[in-house]
C-alpha cells in the first residue's frame, strides 16, 4: 500500500499493511575477552562469516577500533578483504568506517579495491565513530566529528565522480595531484569502485530519534539501527527515515531498513537461557563492555526506556533481559515477531555476532537462525498478510 507522507511517498508493511520476505544478515562489532589470542579471535569471526555465507545470510557487516584490546578487529577493509575469494554468494560491509579517523583518500582508494576484489558485493558503511579512545588517539576528541565525518564522505564521492587531478578543498583536507600527475603513465589517478557510481551506502544509527538517520535517508543511504537500542527506540528510526525520504522525494520502503538485534538460538530452551544470561554467557560479556563504556562516554540513555531514569536504574541484568533474546526455535520465532509488532516492519534482521565461548552452541544458533527461525518468522508474517489482504477485500 502506498500512502503520502509529507510530500514523499512510502510503502509500510507488516500490521501496517502489506509484506514480503524478511532477510537475514550478520553484524558483529566482535567483543572478545583481551585475554583471548589475536590470533585465534580473528580466526573465529572469519569463521563465523564463512559458516554464515554457506547458509546463505544474504550479507555480513564488521566493525573497526583502533585502541581496543577487547574489540580486536581494527580495519574492517582489511578483514573483509580476506574473505572475498573466500565467500560466495554473501555482500560484504564495512560496519563502519569511522571516517574522522581516516583521509578521503584512503578511504576512496581502499573501498575502491575492496569493492573490486568482491566484485560488487560490498555495502559501505559509514560513521563518525564512537569510541572515546579511538577519538583521543586520532587527535579528534571534543572536535566537531560530525563536520568532519561529512567533509570526508563528501570528498571520497567527490574523488569517485571526478578525473584527476581533482583540485578538491575542504576545511579538513584539501587534494589534488595536480604538481605530480603523469597522466600517460597513470601517476595522480585514485580508483574508483567496482560498482558505479559508487557502492550503496548505509548509516549506523545509535540514538534514540537519531537526525542522522533523516539527513543520510535525503543522501540516498540507509539506517542500519543498533542492537544496543531499546525496542522503542529502535522504533524511532523509522520516523526520521521517512523524513528524510520525502526531503529527497525517495520511496520509502521498509525493505531498505535493516535492524541488528542479539540473538541466540539453542536446540532447548535451558542450554539458551544459560548461555544466553549465565555467568559465562558471551552476551553477559558483552554487555558488560557495552554497558561500562556507555556510561563512561555519558551515554546511559541508549539503555534508559526514560530519558529521566537514574543511571542508576540502568544494571547489567537489566539491559540483557530486554536486550537479549535467546531460547528456542518456537521461543526465538515469538520474541522477533513480538519485536517486530513494536518496532514495525523492516526489511532485514542482522543477528549479531559475539565471542564463541562455546564454539559448538555458536555455530549451531547460526544454523538455526538460517534453517529454522527466519522460515517460521517469515511463514507468519506471510500468513498474517495474507489474512489481512482477505480482511481487506471483504
Amino acid at each position: 500500500m502506498l500512502d503520502k507522507y509529507s510530500g514523499g511517498f512510502y510503502s509500510r508493511r507488516g500490521h501496517r499493511g502489506d509484506t514480503h520476505r524478511m532477510k537475514l544478515g550478520y553484524f558483529t562489532m566482535p567483543l572478545h575477552p583481551p585475554e583471548r589470542p589475536w590470533v585465534d579471535t580473528l580466526r573465529e569471526d572469519r569463521e563465523a562469516i564463512l559458516l554464515c555465507d554457506r547458509l546463505g545470510y544474504a550479507e555480513a557487516f564488521v566493525g573497526e577500533h583502533a585502541t581496543d584490546a577487547a574489540e580486536t578487529i581494527t580495519s574492517c577493509v582489511a578483514f573483509l578483504a580476506s574473505l572475498a575469494h573466500a565467500t560466495r554468494r554473501i555482500r560484504l560491509g564495512t560496519g563502519t568506517l569511522n571516517l574522522p579517523n581516516s583521509h578521503p583518500v584512503t578511504v576512496a582508494s581502499s573501498v575502491a579495491m575492496l569493492d573490486h576484489l568482491l566484485e560488487g558485493r560490498f555495502i559501505m558503511g559509514i560513521s563518525p565513530g564512537g569510541l572515546p579512545s579511538d577519538m583521543e588517539a586520532y587527535e579528534n576528541l571534543g572536535k566537531n566529528r560530525t563536520e568532519t565525518f561529512v567533509e570526508c564522505i563528501d570528498q571520497v564521492l567527490a574523488i569517485w565522480a571526478g578525473e584527476p587531478p581533482y583540485d578538491i578543498k575542504g576545511k579538513y583536507w584539501n587534494i589534488s595531484t595536480g604538481k605530480t600527475m603523469i597522466r600517460e603513465i597513470g601517476q595522480g589517478v585514485i580508483a574508483k569502485p567496482y560498482q558505479k557510481p559508487h557502492p550503496p551506502i548505509v548509516v549506523t544509527a545509535v540514538e534514540p530519534f537519531s537526525a542522522g538517520v533523516a539527513a543520510a535517508a535525503a543522501r540516498g543511504w540507509d539506517p542500519i539501527s543498533a542492537n544496543f537500542l531499546l525496542p522503542q527506540w529502535v522504533q524511532s528510526h523509522w520516523g526520521r527515515y521517512a523524513e528524510g525520504c520525502a526531503q529527497a522525494q525517495r520511496v520509502v520502503d521498509p525493505a531498505n531498513w535493516r535492524v541488528a538485534k542479539t540473538v541466540f538460538v539453542a536446540d532447548d530452551a535451558r542450554t539458551a537461557r544459560e548461555y544466553g544470561f549465565g555467568a559465562r554467557s558471551p552476551y553477559r560479556f558483552y554487555y558488560d563492555q557495552l554497558l561500562t563504556k556507555m556510561k563512561r562516554a555519558g551515554r546511559a540513555n541508549l539503555f534508559k526506556p526514560a530519558k529521566d531514569a537514574p543511571d542508576e536504574s540502568v544494571t547489567l541484568d537489566g539491559v540483557l533481559d530486554q536486550l537479549v533474546i535467546a531460547g528456542s526455535v518456537n521461543q526465538v520465532v515469538e520474541a522477533l515477531l513480538a519485536f517486530r509488532e513494536t518496532v514495525g516492519d523492516f526489511g532485514t534482521l542482522l543477528y549479531c555476532g559475539v565471542d564463541w565461548v562455546d564454539r559448538e552452541l555458536a555455530s549451531r544458533s547460526l544454523e538455526l537462525m538460517a534453517e529454522k527461525v527466519m522460515p517460521a518468522v517469515n511463514a507468519a508474517l506471510a500468513s498474517s498478510a495474507q489474512r489481512g489482504a482477505v480482511a481487506s477485500a471483504l
